[in-house]
């Protein structure tokens, strides 16, 4: 018989932690941080070795920024982006790095195997691969802080917050 008392809803109401999952609104856990760094080291040391046969993935060369694992580590999720994406200004169309997402979320399951050779974790995770958009929001923002208009108003501001 499970009793729904005034104390245990006063303390979810305060924010005091309970048994069972964390609120959705805080971020991942230091085991889900430290899996998924364990995960991105060693997918780009396979996407550096491994001869993966697609059209495809010839001749790209593929940077693993970030892997978000769920809080089982059963998935993760692979953000990836061309080499050399973001600098100078060069931005990739989702045209471009399409194919080549879409190759690598075809041969995840290849890709989980050798990751399981590589890695020490109970499960080896099934991989999810995505575009990492945040080099093109970046080049974006950017752009939008050298516009003349934009730029003069934060001149504006800076000279205000100095008297």
């Amino acid at each position: 018989m499970k009793r729904n008392s005034f104390k245990d809803k006063a303390q979810r109401d305060l924010g005091h932690k309970t048994h069972g999952r964390a609120p959705a609104d805080q971020g991942p856990t230091q085991r889900q941080l430290r899996a998924g760094e364990l995960v991105r080291h060693a997918l780009v040391e396979i996407l550096r070795e491994e001869d993966i046969h697609d059209d495809a993935l010839q001749g790209v060369s593929i940077t693993v920024t970030e892997v978000r694992c769920s809080p089982d580590l059963r998935h993760a999720t692979v953000f990836v982006e061309p080499l050399g994406a973001g600098l100078g200004g060069v931005t990739i169309s989702k045209a471009q790095i399409g194919p080549a997402v879409a190759a690598l979320n075809t041969h995840s399951k290849f890709l989980r195997g050798i990751l399981g050779r590589h890695i020490d974790m109970k499960f080896t995770p099934d991989l999810r691969f995505l575009h990492d958009e945040s080099f093109n929001e970046a080049a974006r923002i950017d752009a939008l802080f050298m516009r003349p208009d934009i730029a003069r108003d934060l001149r504006h501001e800076d000279e205000t917050d100095e008297d």
